[in-house]
């Protein structure tokens, strides 16, 4: 696996096989608010399934705990070295559900120990959002999406404009302590 000269590995992590799932089915996702030192500007990114900019997020695997993932997709989305500052809570994911098509291999999954394991449901689980905040210590000229995703910095009132879309990542911005 290539790295870079920090040692992070320059290939994002792809697929599902080894993601987190609560006992309601949700998918655990990890995401961070990755803030300047003084906290007036937050990072946002390009979402490479929609237009638009959204928050640093991916799911929580089983070999890390939900801050590692955090930081893990700060560095593969953002390109970005962070500092968690705050656990922001859960934040559920409260748009419509999609139907999964039959031959999805992302269908919910569930256990007790939020360990994988297929269920056959017809729609697709919601997601379960844990976010941190966090400061930014350095931003990487080449990173693991680099080709797929712009990052830019935005104030308050440009990101939560932009992030209006998304109930779940406009609740992560308010809860946390930037400068309004």
């Amino acid at each position: 696996m290539a790295t870079n000269g920090n040692g992070r590995s320059m290939e994002s992590r792809t697929g599902r096989n080894n993601q987190r799932y609560n006992t309601k089915g949700e998918r655990l996702v990890a995401g961070v608010v990755p803030l300047t030192a003084d906290k007036s500007f937050v990072m946002l990114i390009q979402s490479t399934r929609r237009k638009g900019w959204v928050l640093p997020k991916g799911g929580w695997e089983l070999d890390e705990e939900c801050h590692e993932a955090a930081i893990r997709e700060a560095w593969e989305e953002a390109g970005i070295c962070i500092q968690i500052d705050y656990d922001l809570g859960d934040i559920h994911d409260t748009r419509p559900r999609k139907k999964a098509s039959s031959s999805s291999s992302s269908s919910s999954s569930k256990s007790k120990d939020g360990k994988g394991g297929k269920d056959s449901t017809k729609e697709k689980a919601a997601s379960l959002y844990r976010f941190y905040e966090a400061t930014v210590t350095s931003e990487e000229v080449d990173w693991p999406e680099k080709d797929k995703r712009e990052r830019k910095w935005f104030t308050f009132a440009d990101a939560s404009e932009l992030l209006k879309e998304r109930p779940e990542l406009l609740t992560a911005l308010d809860r946390s302590t930037m400068k309004r």
